[in-house]
């Protein structure tokens, strides 16, 4: 079996044209007469030519690679942001340098993104939960980067370039849901309180009582760790201190899980006497018994609008600004929260 590496020469010499046009062709661009174009990309294929990427990236003074910094893989969010950012960029043409942290609260901010940038990365995509006082290095590390970042689902500050979902929002339309549904106590499971996102969910809650002329009772809250057994815990805690209660909004799917389940064995049915709606919107929620009310997020979005806005910022330098982008959730209703009467 021949191993030989098919190189530029090889295409150019198949297709009966310079280095410089297979060149061209390679890198979409632009000079090069359709009829050649589609020529030399038939060759190309027929050969299974690979155009070698670190000559381009000496050629053109760019490494063509894209730095991650990334936490909490184990949960769906973040892994579906990743694939968002792998897929913007592949169609770019750039590959990744992923690092994961082991911690989102302890870690060497400067340590990390030295390493990073060690790889000669053209750009960095900040892609931690804003957990605790995790961000506060960010307006200092700022001045010592010498490459574009953005950040994906951190708080919107001056001189960012941010992506985030508007996790307010969604705590306000899944709480206006059961208002709507004649709901009249409604508690909350949160998400840890060091999570900006679980903080942004809570303050939704907060809102849609309030615009309803609703009080806010504070041991209608209980706390989760996103987790389906805080879910359970949390649901158990709220209907053994309040009985009356007769909708629940909890912040992920996976703690409505535990939640729901929980709340059937202590008796309640599902919505008849206790409306639930999560977030998050997992393949598994129309699965749910019944079928599980949610906010859908489309991280997966997130993630590659992150991935556009840092191509803009490395092609276009500072000559134009980039707009932040801020998504918005969509209330999915199913079985959970649906009065049956």
């Amino acid at each position: 079996m021949n191993h030989k590496r098919v190189t530029i020469r090889d295409v150019a010499e198949a297709a009966k044209v310079s280095t410089q046009t297979v060149s061209r062709v390679a890198n979409n661009h632009p000079d090069v007469a359709a009829k050649t174009r589609e020529h030399v990309k038939a060759v190309i294929n027929q050969l299974g030519y690979q155009p070698n990427k670190i000559a381009r990236s000496l050629i053109q003074g760019q490494s063509y690679s894209l730095g991650v910094i990334s936490y909490g893989l184990s949960f769906l969010g973040p892994s579906l942001v990743l694939e968002g950012i792998q897929e913007a960029a592949v169609q770019a043409g750039y590959s990744l340098m992923l690092h994961i942290l082991s911690d989102a609260e302890d870690f060497n901010a400067e340590k990390v993104l030295r390493e990073i940038l060690s790889y000669q990365v053209d750009g960095i995509v900040w892609a931690v939960p804003e957990i605790g006082q995790n961000q506060d290095w960010i307006h200092q590390a700022l001045y010592n980067i010498s490459v574009p970042i953005v950040f994906l689902n951190v708080h919107p500050r001056p001189n960012l370039v941010t992506a985030v979902i508007d996790n307010k929002h969604g705590g306000r339309i899944a709480t206006q849901h059961l208002i709507d549904q004649d709901r009249h106590k409604i508690g909350i499971i949160t998400g840890p309180m060091n999570w900006r996102e679980a903080r942004q969910r809570e303050l939704g809650w907060r809102e849609a009582l309030a615009e309803n002329n609703r009080a806010v009772d504070e041991s209608y809250i209980a706390n989760g760790d996103w987790s389906p057994s805080s879910g359970e815990r949390s649901i158990r805690m709220l209907l053994d201190w309040h009985p009356e209660i007769d909708a629940v909004f909890v912040c992920n799917d996976q703690m409505a899980l535990g939640a729901m389940k929980a709340a059937q064995q202590m008796g309640r049915r599902i919505p008849q006497d206790l409306a639930i709606v999560g977030f998050d919107d997992i393949p598994e929620a129309p699965y749910f018994s019944p079928a599980l009310s949610t906010v859908r997020q489309d991280v997966t979005e997130m993630g590659y609008q992150g991935v556009q806005q840092l191509l803009a910022m490395i092609n276009n330098g500072d000559d134009a600004p980039i707009p932040a982008v801020m998504l918005q959730p969509e209330l999915i209703v199913r079985e959970s929260s649906v009065n049956i009467t």
